[in-house]
């Protein structure tokens, strides 16, 4: 009987970090992992469940769809459009301080080749197209090792953006204003993506319109968002929420970045992502704001 007990208990260690490897790979088995992880207490109350995913994806998966882990940002793969449905980061001072001998220049710029051929957008489809290679997780965010600098290069983590005025302009703003959070507060979660905003064309009739470049047709974003939530320093402290929509056009540099602060439901709605799920609003700070943002008044 000893024997038994033992060889099962030496197998459940085997099984544990086999486990444990597979959530870093795969999503849907980490949603899976906290029962399997509560059977395999009844061997070691001191299992450890804490991985990366559960770290960055704290506040939930916006959407399930083609979800892919790298080693420091979560995102999910629109394989129609060729870009990110979203892209989901947890920054901490960590990840801005940076490692010597990290450095942007030492990344390049390349395609996933996870992604299956058929869906992958590739460097020729921005080449001469008029469009910045744009991107969702900012490489500036993740300076704690190489590897995670270079991880934000795949072309699953880029969109097409217009250059001047939006991204070495505003969207670069809103960016070092994410950094600027995190210096101060030092744990902020931030989800990235892409939106496609029809136009009213008469009552009850709206139609979509964006370009498409390069061969395998990658699409261009009408608008960006991001939702920024900053969690309190205080002991049981509420988190704050900020979520922003700029269109991908030329921003004056006169408006606030402030002008695009958006009710996080009509990224929802947009979108077609839930954010927070199983949470409570309430739970939030400035998760509502009772007026259209400036984006959706003034860059239709």
């Amino acid at each position: 009987m000893a024997c038994f007990v033992a060889g099962v208990y030496f197998q459940h260690r085997h099984a544990t970090r086999d486990l444990q490897q597979l959530v870093q790979e795969n999503p849907y088995a980490y949603y899976l992992s906290p029962k399997i992880f509560k059977a395999f207490r009844f061997f070691d109350p001191q299992i450890e469940e804490v991985h990366h995913v559960q770290r960055i994806m704290k506040y939930g998966f916006p959407g399930l769809d083609d979800v892919r882990i790298y080693s420091d940002f979560v995102l999910s793969y629109d394989r129609r459009n060729r870009i990110a449905h979203w892209v989901c980061e947890h920054l901490q001072g960590s990840n801005l301080h940076g490692q010597p001998g990290v450095r942007r220049s030492s990344a390049t710029y390349r395609p996933d080749m996870s992604v299956p051929s058929t869906f992958r957008a590739s460097l020729a489809d921005y080449r001469h197209s008029g469009f910045d290679r744009g991107h969702l997780a900012a490489a500036g965010n993740h300076r704690g090792h190489q590897v995670h600098c270079n991880e934000t290069f795949f072309l699953t983590n880029i969109a097409p953006q217009i250059g001047q005025g939006f991204n070495s302009g505003a969207w670069n703003q809103l960016e070092t204003y994410v950094r600027h959070l995190t210096q101060s507060f030092g744990s902020v979660y931030v989800c990235t993506g892409p939106l496609f905003k029809a136009r009213q064309q008469g009552i009850n009739k709206w139609s979509l319109e964006y370009q498409l470049i390069g061969s395998n047709m990658v699409a261009v974003p009408t608008h960006y968002f991001k939702v920024i939530t900053i969690e309190s320093k205080l002991p049981h402290g509420k988190p704050y929420m900020e979520a922003y929509v700029l269109p991908n056009a030329p921003i004056p540099q006169e408006l606030e970045l402030r002008s695009f602060l958006c009710d996080i439901r009509e990224i929802e709605h947009f979108a077609g992502l839930k954010f927070f799920e199983g949470l409570r609003r309430s739970a939030l700070f400035g998760s509502n704001y009772p007026n259209q943002a400036q984006v959706f008044r003034d860059f239709e």
